[in-house]
C-alpha cells in the first residue's frame, strides 16, 4: 500500500512539474486586465518584430483594411493568403480590449510566413524595424497583385454583386493599403516660368533626415518635414521654352544655342495616406566613415497638421506669379533663388482667433506648453504609436509606446491611455512620457472633426 502511494505521489509530482514547465506557476496565471494588451515573446533578437507589431496593432484603419482584404472570397479560397491572415490574427489579438488568459503571444509564425515570401529574416540577428515595415507592406502588395482581376465564373458571391462575369471585382483589394501615399515633384524654370508636368511617386513611409541643431535650439518634427520638402536649385538645365523664345527674337532666322537656365525642384505630398508612418533617420556617418546614431530628441506632438506639406495647384500658381515678378530683374551670375519661407504649420493660438477646436499639447515642461489651433486644418493626424530604439548602431533594443485598445463601450474611437511595451513586458504610460521619448518611427492616423470631437477618417 505504501509502495502504491509512493508511485502515485511520484506521478503527481511529475504532472505538477510538467504543468509548471508549460504554463508556469498557477498563482501567476492571472487574467489580463481590461485595457492592457498581450506582450510578445522574444525569440532571440526579435524585439524589432515585436515593437513593429505593437505599433501596427494601434492603427485601427490598417486592421480594418486587413479584415476586408482577408474576407474576400478570392482570398479565403486562395493558397497565397498566409501573410494577410497571419498578420490579421496577430494584430486582432494585440488590439482586443477584452481581458483574456493570454498574456504573452508568439509571433514566430509571421517570420515563418515571410520566409515563404523569400524573405530570410533570422530571429537571432538584430534587424531594423523600419526595414521590416517595408518588407510587410511590399509582401502585402505582392499578395494583393496575385488576385484575379476579373470575377471567376463560379464565384457566385462576387457575381451577385457585379452582375457581370467580366466586370472588375469591386472590392477593397483594388485599393492600396492605408499606409500608401503619393509624393509629387515638379520643376520650373526661373527665367520663363515654364513648369514641367507633375511627377507622382508612391511611398509607404516618410523617411526624414534630422537637421543639425542650431544654437542649442530643439529640433521639431515640423523642421524635419520642412527640410524634406524644401526646394532644390538645379543649375545649367537646358530649357526648350527659353530656346524657343530666344529664337523668336532673332533676325534672319539665325539658329541660337540651346538656352541653359536655373530650374527649381519642389517636392510635396500629393496624396496623404490614412495611416502615416514617419521614420526619423538616426543613422549618420563620421568623417572616418563609421556609422553613428543620432541621439537628439525630436519634438513631436499628439496632433499633426499636414496642410502645409500637401500639394496644392492653386498655391503653386500663386508662387509662380511671385516668381514671375522677380524674373523681370536681370539674372545675375550666381543664379541664387530666394527660398520660400517655411512656417510652422502648427500655429499657436493668437489673439483674435475664434476657434471651435483647440488641443493642449504638453511638452517637456507643462508651463511652456502651447495650445494649437486646428479649427481650419483639413489634413489632421493623431498620434497612435511611437517606436523607440535604445542603444547604438551595433546593438540595442526596440520598445513601443502605443494607445490602449479602445473599449467597445466607449464612444471614442481612440483610447487616451498609453502603454509602454517591451517584448513581454507591458505597463501603463503617460502622454508626457511618450512625447519625451526619442522616437524612431511615428505612427499617425488621419482624423476629422465632428463638432468638438475627433473620429477616424474613413
Amino acid at each position: 500500500m505504501i509502495k502504491n502511494w509512493g508511485v502515485i505521489g511520484g506521478i503527481a509530482a511529475a504532472v505538477a512539474a510538467g504543468v509548471y514547465v508549460l504554463w508556469g506557476p498557477i498563482t501567476e496565471r492571472k487574467k489580463r486586465k481590461r485595457g492592457m494588451v498581450p506582450g510578445l515573446l522574444n525569440l532571440g533578437n526579435t524585439c524589432f518584430l515585436n515593437s513593429l507589431l505593437q505599433g501596427l496593432a494601434a492603427c485601427p484603419s490598417f486592421i480594418r483594411w486587413l479584415e476586408k482584404f482577408s474576407g474576400l472570397p478570392s482570398i479565403q479560397s486562395g493558397k497565397d493568403n498566409q501573410l494577410s491572415m497571419t498578420l490579421l490574427q496577430l494584430l486582432q489579438a494585440l488590439s482586443s480590449d477584452e481581458p483574456g488568459e493570454e498574456n504573452v503571444l508568439d509571433a514566430g509564425c509571421l517570420l515563418d510566413v515571410l520566409r515563404l515570401y523569400r524573405w530570410h529574416i533570422s530571429s537571432f540577428e538584430e534587424q531594423d524595424a523600419h526595414e521590416l515595415f517595408h518588407v510587410l507592406t511590399s509582401s502585402l502588395e505582392e499578395e494583393r497583385d496575385r488576385q484575379p482581376k476579373v470575377t471567376h465564373l463560379f464565384d457566385m458571391q462576387s457575381l451577385e454583386v457585379t452582375c457581370s462575369p467580366l466586370h472588375p471585382i469591386p472590392s477593397p483589394w483594388k485599393f492600396q493599403h492605408p499606409f500608401h501615399g503619393r509624393l509629387t515633384s515638379n520643376m520650373f524654370c526661373k527665367r520663363c516660368e515654364l513648369q514641367s508636368p507633375v511627377r507622382y511617386d508612391s511611398f509607404d513611409s516618410l523617411s526624414l533626415s534630422i537637421p543639425l541643431p542650431q544654437w542649442g535650439r530643439p529640433i521639431s518634427l515640423d523642421q524635419c518635414l520642412q527640410h524634406f520638402i524644401s526646394s532644390e536649385t538645379i543649375k545649367e538645365v537646358e530649357c526648350e521654352n527659353c530656346t524657343k523664345l530666344q529664337q523668336a527674337t532673332t533676325i534672319n532666322g539665325q539658329v541660337v544655342e540651346s538656352q541653359r537656365t536655373t530650374f527649381v525642384k519642389q517636392l510635396k505630398l500629393g496624396k496623404l495616406p490614412q495611416c502615416l508612418c514617419i521614420h526619423l533617420q538616426r543613422l549618420t556617418w563620421s568623417s572616418e566613415g563609421t556609422p553613428i546614431k543620432r541621439q537628439e530628441h525630436v519634438q513631436f506632438a499628439e496632433y499633426l497638421s499636414m496642410d502645409y506639406y500637401k500639394h496644392n495647384t492653386s498655391t503653386q500658381r500663386s508662387q509662380r506669379l511671385k516668381c514671375a515678378a522677380k524674373s523681370t530683374k536681370p539674372e545675375n551670375g550666381d543664379d541664387s533663388l530666394e527660398k520660400p519661407s517655411h512656417h510652422n504649420n502648427n500655429k499657436p493660438f493668437s489673439n483674435g482667433t475664434c476657434s471651435s477646436v483647440f488641443f493642449h499639447t504638453p511638452g517637456v515642461n507643462p508651463q511652456f506648453s502651447l495650445t494649437y489651433d486646428y479649427s481650419s486644418t483639413e489634413y489632421l493626424f493623431q498620434l497612435m504609436a511611437v517606436l523607440v530604439h535604445h542603444g547604438d548602431m551595433h546593438s540595442g533594443h526596440f520598445v513601443t509606446y502605443r494607445r490602449s485598445p479602445s473599449s467597445s463601450r466607449s464612444s471614442s474611437l481612440f483610447s487616451s491611455q498609453w502603454l509602454w511595451v517591451s517584448d513581454d513586458s507591458v505597463r501603463k504610460a503617460s502622454l508626457h512620457e511618450v512625447l519625451s521619448s526619442n522616437g524612431y518611427m511615428l505612427f499617425y492616423e488621419r482624423v476629422r472633426r465632428l463638432s468638438f470631437s475627433l473620429s477616424s477618417e474613413e
